[in-house]
């Protein structure tokens, strides 16, 4: 929604609006009329005019100048005079005062009078008083409060209430320096290491005058320290010495992380005092003079670039005041502002623009709105809730069957699960751990019993540690020898050799060769039955007669293979 939407639609309602104006009275620059854009964080619109400050009486020398002043930069940037202005005048005067919890409001102002009073600005021209209070860690469970005050010339802000006042506009609220100064750093980003909640560091801020010296937390003011110096009767750098020696001494009173020189005055470089200056902490600055090299805030193309480094820090923290959340603020005009019998407005503050509503005004504002409310409410009563109502029915009407869905497949999982529930995975995990040991430990012992002229024909081992090993040798010795390194390889299995015959089909064929023979052998801790049962199971292949249950010699008579065996009807057996 616009400003200017929002400002048709209030006058129609009888509800008034207003551009909120800022204006900054800056000695060394004059009077400046600044605008702040809040989506680019820039300055929008700047205009600016001489005009001349007394620091001696802290007073603006000339009012039908600064009314002048006021009404040409209204008509440079078409403002409408009629608008809200907020003024930032120099700091006048400011310091700390400790107060019972029990004071009231009023015997504080009276407090604060009678000590300002002591200076010599306030003891011919009545003060207006402002102040807040200090929260810190020392006066944290105290008796007493402690609080921030600030003094300005009550005949200054009737004075300029009046010269605004005669253009049509209203002063809406009086800014001090050191207020727009910490504002200005917060919202342009220069102290951000220095706003940080328990971080201590001071704030020095030369002027013609002297300097003075801010202690704070983080954003917090905690003490004030003001020293005067004539610094315009010093010439070269015994300026700089002058300043160095006072505030060294000064600094070692408010011990701090950090040290941020502004100098508003061009007889002093920031600068140049940074490099000269120590025991502060970590130094920083910023030029608020001629010697500024760049601006302070970007700004737009719409502004004059002989006025681009004229904008002073100041001035961007007095415009920001309504848009920068920063908890130094002090009011000066209180509850001062004129009433009058009847419709008396109301002002209510969107950005740079305020609107002031009567009571006429509200109450139809109210109407209206109630109105625009109670209309929507009915129609969605009326025709949106009963087809929410009936989606949300099948809504939940899914949802259920998704439940029943559900519940059966609980059911099934739980049947499939007590149908599970006999097989033993401890007892299934050791019976394969037992068996690929024991098959492990046959092939282990094969391997390291086998002579050089014996190989294997065939190997059998079964998970219940029953072997049966086929092969064949040149001669019988190295089959002895072979069978008897199996048997201390493989204690527990009680081996035996089952078969040991030589490879010709008669002992005529033995007799008549010239060559040697091989011989076969068979050892196994099966018993005969499991044997004849595993070779029954064997495949026959190319005609053979793999259970060798009995072989044809050359006369044509059938006999046992056991009988042809070197070892006769009887195996041996060397586990006797």
């Amino acid at each position: 929604m616009s400003e200017d939407f929002l400002s048709n639609f209030l006058a129609k309602l009888g509800a008034g609006s207003k551009d909120t104006i800022y204006l900054s009275v800056t000695p060394g620059v004059g009077l400046e009329m600044c605008q702040i854009d809040q989506q680019s964080k820039s300055v929008k619109a700047y205009a600016v005019r001489d005009l001349a400050y007394n620091e001696t009486s802290r007073d603006i020398t000339d009012y039908e100048a600064f009314k002048k002043a006021v009404a040409e930069m209204f008509e440079e940037l078409k403002i409408n005079p009629k608008c809200n202005v907020v003024v930032n005048m120099p700091l006048v005067s400011l310091g700390t005062m400790s107060f019972p919890l029990l004071l009231a409001d009023d015997a504080i102002a009276t407090g604060i009078i009678s000590e300002v009073e002591q200076t010599y600005i306030f003891r011919r021209m009545e003060p207006s008083v402002a102040w807040q209070d200090i929260n810190s860690a020392s006066n944290a469970g105290s008796d007493n409060r402690k609080i921030l005050y600030s003094a300005i010339q009550q005949a200054v802000i009737d004075n300029i209430n009046g010269a605004l006042s005669s253009l049509g506009a209203t002063l809406a609220g009086i800014e001090v320096s050191l207020a727009s100064y910490l504002r200005g750093l917060d919202y342009a980003g220069y102290t951000t290491a220095q706003m940080q909640d328990n971080v201590t560091w001071n704030l020095m801020v030369i002027s013609s005058n002297g300097y003075s010296l801010t202690s704070l937390v983080g954003k917090n003011v905690v003490d004030y320290y003001e020293e005067p110096l004539a610094i315009k009767t010093f010439e070269g750098d015994d300026i700089y010495n002058a300043i160095v020696t006072s505030a060294q001494i000064t600094l070692m009173s408010y011990p701090a992380n950090y040290l941020f020189i502004i100098s508003e005055t061009d007889q002093v470089s920031a600068e140049l005092l940074s490099k000269k200056i120590q025991g502060g902490g970590v130094v920083d600055f910023l030029e608020n003079n001629s010697f500024k090299k760049h601006e302070v805030l970007p700004v737009s193309l719409d502004i004059l670039p002989d006025n681009v480094l004229k904008i002073s820090l100041q001035a961007i923290g007095c415009a920001t005041s309504n848009i920068a959340n920063y908890p130094l603020k002090f009011n000066f005009l209180g509850n001062k502002a004129s009433t009058s019998v009847g419709e008396e407005p109301v002002s209510i503050s969107f950005g740079d623009k305020s609107f002031e509503i009567t009571p006429t005004a509200a109450m139809n504002m109210a109407l209206l709105i109630a109105l625009v409310v109670a209309v929507p409410v009915a129609l969605f009563a009326y025709m949106i809730l009963p087809n929410a109502e009936t989606s949300k029915q099948q809504k939940l009407d899914d949802v259920n069957v998704k439940i029943q869905d559900i519940d059966e497949q609980l059911k099934k999982l739980e049947g499939e699960k007590s149908k599970a529930s006999a097989f033993e995975l401890k007892k299934e995990v050791e019976d394969v751990i037992s068996y690929n040991r024991a098959k492990l430990m046959n092939y282990s012992a094969i391997g390291q019993s086998v002579p050089e002229n014996v190989w294997i024909t065939y190997f059998m081992t079964q998970d219940n540690g029953l072997v049966d090993i086929k092969g064949a040798a040149t001669n019988v010795e190295d089959i002895y020898v072979f069978f008897k390194n199996m048997k201390d390889s493989l204690i527990s299995t009680k081996l035996r050799l089952q078969k040991l015959d030589m490879q010709s089909a008669s002992v005529d064929d033995v007799i008549s060769s010239s060559g040697s023979s091989n011989y076969e052998f068979e050892i196994t801790n099966m018993e005969q039955s499991q044997l004849a049962a595993l070779l029954g199971a064997l495949p026959v292949t190319n005609g053979s007669n793999p259970n060798n249950t009995a072989t044809q010699n050359t006369n044509g008579n059938n006999q046992s293979a056991s009988n042809n065996g070197l070892l006769g009807e009887t195996p041996l057996n060397l586990n006797k």
